[in-house]
């Protein structure tokens, strides 16, 4: 059966024969497979290069620990009131719902395999900034251990499904190959776990292509055929329905509050609040405005959540969400 190969195809195979380094080859290869159609025709020539793909990584995993290195391309310096990483198959929506929410530009398209390596953005919540990151692919046959690294270290996962393409099988699948690397997303219905290993991870099952009314009714199908065992959150990255409700998500999973500073003497600003995670002290609060507050803090007073307004209280008292806060040095 005949492959109908693009011919930008060939270019990159006459690169990929003639590329010296690894890192070259697999970003080749990678891009060979790409924009090869799916269809039967092509079916033997996707698994051969998903195979050479897969041999190369493990080669090049390999002389990183050989070296003592890592994968810094999985590496993302958190921003904002939280990181949460976006992870699911392939063609789920993750860029989409990237492209939707933030500043960032990640390529969006219908072919697989777009996204090879972390991108984020920043998503306004009210009057914060939230880091949205989206990940490559989650796939057995080309998943990199930097983004289990990735995910690990995020504030919140959102694990993205398509509503429209067998979700219960992206779940069953995904959830299986983070068991695997040792991450289980909390409040999960799982078997009691033994494995002193495990990191549990905040996430947020996240059902998109929910386009229209018509699609809500399979969105409802599919909350009943869980039975309780997890939330879901449909979504459209595509029309923005639901982006409001799922913001609001997001910022009560991370759990967070805002906090807003008061210059002695001056209104607070109510458009730049703090944001610390729930249970932050007055200490926690004065370290991140300046280290000279923290280490030279004298008086400290609330408006808010305090008996009467202005009180003054101590290094260790417990802020609440849309407290204004007066620090003296």
């Amino acid at each position: 059966m005949p492959t109908n190969l693009p011919p930008d195809y060939f270019d990159l195979e006459r690169q990929f024969r003639e590329a010296e380094s690894t890192a070259e080859k697999i970003s080749l290869l990678e891009k060979m497979y790409s924009i090869v159609p799916k269809h039967k025709g092509t079916d033997h020539l996707r698994a051969d290069l998903r195979r050479q793909l897969s041999k190369l990584k493990e080669e090049a995993q390999k002389t990183r620990k050989k070296h003592g290195g890592h994968t810094p391309v999985f590496f993302v310096e958190k921003e904002g009131a939280g990181q949460v990483a976006i992870i699911g198959s392939t063609n789920v929506g993750k860029s989409a719902l990237v492209l939707s929410l933030t500043n960032a530009k990640p390529e969006v398209s219908e072919a697989p395999y777009t996204t090879w390596k972390p991108i984020s953005g920043m998503m306004p919540i009210e009057n914060i900034q939230v880091q949205l990151v989206d990940t490559p692919p989650l796939d057995r046959g080309f998943v990199d251990r930097g983004l289990f690294d990735l995910i690990r270290k995020a504030d919140l996962v959102l694990l993205m499904l398509d509503l429209q393409a067998d979700p219960l099988k992206q779940l069953q699948e995904a959830l299986a190959l983070l068991r695997e690397h040792h991450i289980v997303p909390q409040d999960f219905l799982f078997p009691e776990n033994t494995d002193e290993q495990i990191t549990y991870i905040p996430t947020v099952v996240v059902v998109n292509k929910c386009d229209d009314e018509i699609l809500d009714e399979d969105m409802q199908v599919l909350c009943d055929l869980f039975e309780g065992e997890c939330p879901l959150i449909p979504v459209s990255a595509i029309t923005g329905r639901y982006f409001e409700e799922l913001k609001k998500i997001i910022y009560d999973r991370l759990k967070i509050i805002r906090v807003y500073a008061k210059p002695p003497g001056k209104d607070a600003d109510l458009d730049k609040p703090f944001a610390l995670k729930k249970g932050s002290t007055i200490a926690d609060l004065a370290r991140m405005v300046h280290r000279h507050f923290y280490d030279h803090l004298k008086t400290a007073r609330v408006w808010g959540s305090t008996e009467f307004e202005g009180q003054m209280v101590q290094r260790d008292y417990i802020l609440q969400e849309g407290d204004i806060v007066e620090l003296r040095a």
